[in-house]
């Protein structure tokens, strides 16, 4: 379906398309359970008692106006976790790739649409049973050992995933950042879209320059602790969703104008 998107959430195939106001989904087959997808999608969170906890500073206004109905998927907890895990120093396009790979060659078959066959994403104890050549294959490189790591971990019971989300935020990322691989941005990345953390706040190399570009524009020398800091007591207990509006407006609008102005952020 070129005119939409076609994916898994969970163990389901689903197409969803925007038209305009409303948005259109299929099922693999007729279904009266919406509940998995409306949950990934967020529909029924009360944005705008979200976005109300937002400090009022000219940068989320601009971003806000610029980029309405911005949401957080609602992924699944290991999905997050192994996808955010092949994501290091990659584009999107190529871990795009690698999920379509770990899906196809060793995901569990579910049905798809129009009749066809799909993939889930591979569990953790399926993950664990391959050797590291296998994730290789897949064009991991050396992310491999990591999420081979992760997926062992989990699969033997010495990350319990349900537990972390009962857990106050530091503790919560600092069990995650126990696993090889896992720094600072992949924990807060995966705790905000699959783990429920509303006010983590993933800063990556670009993100912390735009922060500095957008926040701090006459800062003569600006540390990394201190963006750190700012990023975790600014923007509230909504701060993953506020630094998704920030970025999402700096890379898709800000970016061009900082590009011809010679200050576009690296990264």
């Amino acid at each position: 379906h070129l005119d939409g998107w076609a994916g898994g959430v969970g163990r389901h195939a689903r197409w969803l398309r925007r038209d305009g106001p409303r948005s259109e989904a299929r099922a693999a087959a007729p279904t009266a359970d919406w509940a998995p997808i409306e949950r990934y999608l967020g529909i029924h969170e009360d944005l705008a008692a979200m976005i109300a906890t937002f400090p009022d500073d000219p940068p989320l206004r601009d971003a806000v106006t610029a980029c309405p109905g911005l949401r957080i998927l609602r992924q699944d907890p290991w999905e997050a976790l192994a996808c955010f895990l092949c994501s290091a120093t990659k584009q999107v396009v190529q871990i795009q790739e690698i999920v379509r790979l770990l899906r196809q060659r060793h995901g569990e078959p579910i049905p798809g649409l129009d009749g066809s066959t799909a993939r889930a994403f591979p569990s953790p104890e399926r993950l664990a049973a391959l050797h590291e050549s296998d994730l290789r294959a897949c064009k991991l490189g050396f992310r491999s050992p990591n999420l081979l790591a992760a997926a062992r971990a989990v699969a033997e019971g010495r990350l319990d995933l349900d537990s972390l989300r009962r857990l106050p935020l530091p503790e919560a990322r600092a069990a995650l950042m126990s696993l090889r691989g896992v720094g600072r941005k992949v924990a807060a990345c995966a705790l905000l879209f699959g783990f429920g953390f509303d006010a983590a706040f993933p800063v990556d190399v670009w993100g912390r320059a735009a922060l500095a570009r957008l926040y701090f524009p006459k800062a003569r020398r600006l540390t990394a602790r201190r963006i750190e800091h700012f990023s975790e007591t600014h923007f509230g207990p909504f701060g993953g969703l506020a630094q998704q509006y920030l970025f999402h407006h700096a890379r898709t609008q800000l970016g061009r104008r900082w590009a011809r102005e010679g200050r576009r952020p690296k990264g």
